[in-house]
Order: structure tokens, then sequence, then C-alpha cells
């Protein structure tokens, strides 16, 4: 479990089933890391690279085969502070940044509505590449997220450009609220 505050960034490469990424932090062999969002596990660590195996699956739904930056998050241990909101790691797929906008502090952000458009509430909590964000504004074909310069800083969500592909994770309680509603006999 993750709590989308990304801890660093790093370059990554993938090749042939495998996904090469420098850390910024020490990792060692079985460790989860949340890489662009992904959990994935550390299979090998060497003089700042750590070395990843992607599944079929995980390439198939993130952005992993083409992203040159990522953000990088260790899993939470017990007790750790919970600053995000819960993210399993579990990327539901892509969804094309679309433009930014800056207005005083905030750049404003708009992505296209993912399949999964129930999960997606103004205030609600969304994971992007990663990044714990709120929900501001839900328009019929995108939404839009306020992001503040430290995140901007810290996370490779500066370096998007329009129609590039980004992981998202819907709120994991959105999706059992969803579950509860969609196979309760009383409703």
């Amino acid at each position: 479990m993750f709590s989308g505050i990304v801890e660093g960034t790093g370059r990554a490469r993938y090749s042939t089933g495998r996904l090469y990424v420098e850390v910024p932090f020490k990792v060692r062999p079985g460790d989860s890391v949340a890489v662009n969002g992904a959990c994935l596990t550390v299979v090998s660590f060497d003089e700042g690279i750590a070395v990843f195996d992607v599944g079929e699956e995980t390439l198939r739904r993130t952005n992993l085969r083409k992203a040159r930056v990522v953000n990088l998050e260790r899993a939470l241990k017990l007790g750790d502070r919970m600053d995000g909101h819960i993210v399993t790691g579990h990327v539901d797929g892509t969804v094309r940044f679309i433009a930014s906008r800056r207005s005083g502090n905030t750049t404003w952000m708009a992505f296209e509505m993912p399949a999964e458009r129930w999960g997606v509430a103004e205030k609600g909590s969304i994971a992007l590449n990663g990044v714990s964000l709120t929900v501001a504004r839900v328009e019929a074909n995108r939404f839009w997220v306020q992001v503040i310069p430290y995140t901007l800083k810290n996370t490779n969500l500066s370096l998007l450009r329009p129609g590039e592909g980004v992981n998202y994770e819907i709120d994991i309680i959105a999706r059992y609220i969803k579950e509860i509603i969609t196979n309760s006999k009383w409703i």
C-alpha cells in the first residue's frame, strides 16, 4: 500500500520484460516500489539502479514501456503517516493529458475521463502517475486537478505533454462502494 506522496523521480528504461530505474533511495530485492503508480517488486539493486520484472498485464495497463522519468514511492510501513490517500499500486489504465494552465500559484491540469467515470468525483481522490491528487472539477469528457508548485517540482507531472498517457488509479473506497451498490440485493 502507498500514500501517493512521491519520494522522488528517476530515469527509466524498459527492455524485454524488465524496467531499469535510477532510484534516489536505497531498496533491496523484494521491496515494493510504486513506479508511476504501479506496484513493482525490486529484483536487484546495484549502484543506484533498481531492476523490476514487469508482467504483461502491467505493461498493457500502464505507460511504463514509454516512460523516461518516473515517480517513485516506497511501500508504507505499519505506523507510517498517511499524508495522501490509500493507493494500492494497481493501476487501472492510462488517460491522456489534455492541457494545463497557471492561475496564481496553482497549475490546473486536465485529463481525459477514464472508463471508470463513476470513480471520478469533485473533491474525490485519484492517483495520476502515482501522485495522490484531488479532483477539482468534472466535465463531460475530462476532469481537472489543481497542482501546487511543490508537487510540480518533485514529480514528473511538469514534464507531461498534451496527448501523453498517464497512469491512473481510481480511489479504492469509491471502487468498493460501487461494488456494494452494484451487487446489493437491497438496491
